[in-house]
C-alpha cells in the first residue's frame, strides 16, 4: 500500500478499508502539524487540530469523490484553523498584548533571524499567514493553494507576492 498515491489510498478509505488510513496518517501527520505550528506556535493546540483533521477525514471519508487529496485534506485543515481562530477570538481579547509581549522578548535576541522572521509573520493577518505557510513552509504550488482557498491561481500568485513584499517591509523595519 505504501506505493499507492494519496488519492488511491483515500479512495480505499472512502470504501471502508480503514487500514489505508494509517498510510495517509504517516504521510500527512507532520505536514499538518507543521502547518498549524507556523500559524499558532502552541504545541498542544497544534496536536489537537491535527488530530481533529484526521478525525474529520475518517468521519467524512465518503464525501471524498476523487481529485487532489492534498487539496482536500488542507481544505479541512484550513477550515479547522478558521474555526479555532474564530473561537479564540471570542474567548480571548488579549491577542494584541501577547503580540507585544512576545515581540519585546524576541527583541532581546535580534541576532536570531528565525525568531525575528516568526515575529514578522505574526504581524500578518490570518489569511496572509495562511497563504505564506501553505506556499513557503508546506511547499504547495499556487494551483493547489487556489483549490484549497477557492480562488484562482493568478489571484493566489498576486496575493503571495504582495504578502512577501509586506513581510519584507515589516521584517527590515523591525530589525
Amino acid at each position: 500500500m505504501k506505493k499507492l498515491t494519496d488519492e488511491e489510498l483515500m479512495l480505499y478509505v472512502s470504501q471502508g478499508n480503514l487500514d489505508a488510513m494509517a498510510h495517509i496518517f504517516e504521510r500527512y501527520n507532520k505536514r499538518l502539524y507543521n502547518f498549524y505550528f507556523q500559524m499558532v506556535r502552541d504545541k498542544a493546540i497544534c496536536e489537537d487540530m491535527t488530530q481533529t483533521v484526521f478525525y474529520k477525514v475518517m468521519r467524512y471519508r465518503e464525501s471524498y469523490k476523487g481529485g487532489q487529496f492534498v487539496s482536500w485534506i488542507f481544505r479541512i485543515a484550513r477550515n479547522e484553523f478558521s474555526d479555532y481562530y474564530q473561537n479564540s477570538k471570542k474567548t480571548s481579547r488579549h491577542i494584541d498584548v501577547e503580540l507585544v509581549a512576545s515581540k519585546s522578548e524576541d527583541s532581546i535576541d535580534k541576532n536570531d533571524n528565525v525568531s525575528h522572521l516568526q515575529e514578522a509573520i505574526k504581524i500578518l493577518d490570518k489569511e496572509e499567514r495562511e497563504l505564506i505557510v501553505l506556499n513557503r513552509f508546506q511547499g504547495l504550488k499556487y494551483s493547489k493553494i487556489a483549490e484549497i482557498t477557492g480562488s484562482s491561481e493568478g489571484a493566489v500568485k498576486v496575493k503571495i507576492h504582495r504578502i512577501i513584499k509586506k513581510l519584507r517591509t515589516v521584517y527590515f523595519k523591525t530589525i
